[in-house]
């Protein structure tokens, strides 16, 4: 099976994808109010990274997937699937704003890897992107040693913007 079938798939039956990214902010919101007061963090820290987590590798994925469909293979913004490509990338920050709003992200277990990947996922479509659009001819005149600076400029960048962000 093909991504593409996949997806032809679930939009047949769209219902139990939209209703669980429609759920995870409202079980997100539910959970932060039964938290409220409670000494133990360490459990509800827990708890949160689970919600990150169900949350995170749809919408990354969604985000990487957008990013590609739209500079790689050009695809028009009217064909977009709204329940495929957009829904998880609306719902992951929806609730990741509603978990800010309860406990920092530096207490959520494994929160870091995260940001991490999605750092190297945003630099790798970065120099894909990049590689794409120019022409080799003009690599051969730039020192490898500028493109490897700017390829770590362009990680540690969009690491301290994603740090900024949340």
């Amino acid at each position: 099976m093909t991504l593409s079938q996949l997806f032809q798939e679930i939009s047949k039956n769209h219902w139990p994808v939209t209703l669980f990214f429609l759920l995870l902010p409202i079980v997100t919101w539910v959970i932060g109010l039964v938290s409220i007061g409670s000494k133990n963090v360490k459990f509800w820290s827990y708890v949160y990274a689970v919600l990150v987590y169900a949350i995170c590798i749809p919408g990354v994925f969604a985000v990487t997937l957008n990013i590609y469909l739209f500079l790689f293979e050009r695809q028009s913004i009217w064909q977009a699937n709204i329940i495929l490509q957009f829904l998880p990338v609306i719902s992951m920050i929806l609730s990741l704003i509603l978990i800010k709003s309860k406990i920092p992200f530096s207490l959520i277990p494994g929160f870091g890897k995260i940001s991490g990947f999605l750092t190297l996922i945003t630099a790798l479509i970065g120099v894909m992107w990049f590689i794409d659009r120019i022409r080799l001819v003009a690599l051969t005149y730039v020192p490898f040693s500028v493109i490897l600076v700017g390829f770590i400029g362009t990680l540690l960048a969009i690491r301290f913007a994603w740090s900024k962000l949340f």
